[in-house]
């Protein structure tokens, strides 16, 4: 079974979700009204898109739709699949791909750092690097053991302490080894952090601290979120990157959530691009992100045309400035501030 057969199977319930409600946004009727916009955001809103997303794709649409004058609803939902893929943002690719690098993933206890760290040593040592792991869990039980076992698998070294140690020596003495060895890819396991702990996440930020001081590599910072925990990902997303000012996202569990929208709500609002995701308990099941195959997963199929996407955003950026969410959340109209609470309400 192919990533999108897995992906698409995993978004069902989020697919039938999505297209149930387009059905009852249909239903009332193809005109271009006020009613279907207001509709169809929050069709976006609650299939996790979130609300600034939803508001982004929904201005923008109205403004394609007065400038091209689409017809009818139907011209407007034919370039929703398009219009939602733009909202990911670009780059990342070089994270795990260029030599040398330094990698630490974080992210709560539950998410699948150590498995995800583990699956991506396998498929480096596979492709012929020479890779390290270090063993930054110091603290959860059976978390170094269950890390060698996957060093073990993919036939690589790994830095470990006893029990409890500083992790941020562990990270100091791994990023050692691995220019004693000649590493060129280095792959740093961290405690899981509750995004609510102030003490939890100043401990993380010395971790993050250690390594950027010492390497002369590199060094990014991954967090790997738990497609599962919907909306909640995204309040951990803003935690972790306000702390630690992230790189990138791998997003696990994708092959059976019912709040796969949360992905393009992460994204678009810290702007960050999603390097892997996982659809599957299997040691190849860690996938390259493919923005189309997602969108198509979640929303049912549709045509992606890459010309329209960068255009797209070629004429985002270099438009004037729309209203953002954040002045839409300050506006003072009474219209508006009902609006705000029908949303808020939903979501």
């Amino acid at each position: 079974m192919g990533m999108f057969d897995k992906m698409s199977g995993g978004l069902a319930k989020s697919r039938d979700k999505f297209k149930e409600s387009m059905n009852v946004l249909l239903d009332r009727g193809p005109a271009l009204d006020e009613g279907f916009w207001e509709e169809l955001e929050e069709t976006l809103v609650l299939s996790d898109l979130g609300p600034e997303a939803a508001f982004s794709i929904v201005e923008d649409l109205r403004e394609q739709a007065t400038r091209k004058a689409l017809p009818d609803a139907y011209a407007v939902l034919d370039m929703l699949g398009c219009r939602i893929e733009a909202e990911f943002a670009s780059g990342g690719e070089g994270i795990l791909a260029e030599a040398p690098a330094i990698v630490l993933f974080v992210g709560i206890n539950g998410t699948g750092k150590t498995t995800t760290v583990g699956k991506l040593a396998k498929a480096a040592s596979d492709a012929g690097r020479r890779v390290i792991l270090g063993s930054g869990d110091t603290f959860r039980a059976a978390a170094i053991e269950q890390l060698q076992v996957w060093a073990e698998r993919a036939g690589v070294e790994m830095v470990e302490r006893e029990r409890g140690a500083d992790p941020a020596s562990v990270c100091f003495e791994t990023i050692e080894r691995a220019e004693a060895v000649g590493a060129d890819l280095v792959l740093i396991d961290t405690a899981g952090r509750l995004h609510t702990s102030d003490d939890l996440m100043r401990e993380l930020q010395k971790v993050v601290a250690v390594v950027r001081k010492r390497a002369q590599a590199p060094v990014y910072t991954v967090l790997v979120v738990d497609a599962t925990t919907g909306q909640n990902g995204l309040a951990q997303a803003r935690e972790f990157n306000r702390s630690l000012d992230l790189d990138a996202l791998i997003v696990t569990k994708m092959d059976g959530s019912a709040k796969g929208g949360i992905a393009i709500a992460i994204s678009h609002d810290l702007d960050l691009p999603i390097i892997k995701v996982g659809v599957g308990e299997g040691i190849d099941d860690l996938r390259d992100f493919d923005a189309h195959e997602y969108v198509a997963a979640l929303i049912g199929d549709y045509t992606s045309d890459e010309g329209a996407i960068e255009a797209h955003r070629a004429e985002e950026a270099a438009a004037p400035p729309k209203m953002t969410w954040a002045e839409f959340v300050e506006m003072d109209d009474a219209s508006q501030i009902e609006k705000k609470k029908h949303f808020w309400e939903k979501w």
